[in-house]
């Protein structure tokens, strides 16, 4: 059985894209509040991985009883000059995050795990995401619709930021939270997905 350790909606629905035809991925979500704090000195990449093995690690302790239960953690991270965004405390700070990004390249980075009893395996992915010049009249108008909300560097990629995005250079999906190409090599790896 395969349980996804994420409370995120657009992860529960990118997951639910790789049923196909006849065949449906049938997942169980897990409701999990891990602490999500980037330690002094740790690089980006290995921050995401991190969190993301730890939600897919305190997952499988939810389903221990269930000795062929497959779980999978994800995160993902904005980050520009090194600088990890997070997910905004409110709507100035979601201000502030666009700011920087205007005008600018940035990466986003999405690790995926999966965890089962004796077995482990993660993969990542990283895109370049070029946003335009954002002013002060669209990042406010961006903030009246509250989309930015619980959103790595203040934006969704699927919404009306879509609109800011003058290239992108890498997965779709990954940055929307969940990269499908790579989580459909690890879900067959694991025998979830035929």
């Amino acid at each position: 059985m395969l349980y996804l350790a994420s409370k995120s909606p657009r992860r529960r629905e990118l997951l639910g894209r790789l049923s196909s035809g006849t065949s449906r991925l049938d997942f169980g979500v897990l409701d999990l509040d891990l602490p999500e704090h980037c330690q002094p000195g740790e690089p980006a990449e290995e921050y995401v991985r991190r969190v993301a093995r730890e939600k897919a690690g305190a997952g499988l302790l939810q389903v221990m009883g269930n000795p062929s239960a497959v779980v999978l953690g994800s995160d993902t991270e904005v980050v520009l000059d090194d600088e990890v965004f997070g997910k905004p405390r409110d709507a100035a700070d979601a201000a502030a995050m666009l700011r920087k990004l205007s005008g600018r390249t940035h990466e986003v980075i999405t690790a995926v795990s999966l965890v089962s009893p004796g077995r482990e395996a993660q993969a990542v992915s990283v895109s370049k995401v070029v946003f335009a010049e954002l002013d002060d009249a669209r990042i406010d108008a961006y903030l009246a619709t509250g989309e930015w909300d619980g959103k790595a560097g203040a934006y969704a990629i699927q919404g009306d930021a879509e609109t800011f995005i003058a290239r992108l250079d890498g997965s779709y999906s990954g940055v929307m939270g969940l990269p499908l190409y790579e989580t459909a090599v690890l879900l067959r790896q694991f025998g979830v997905l035929a």
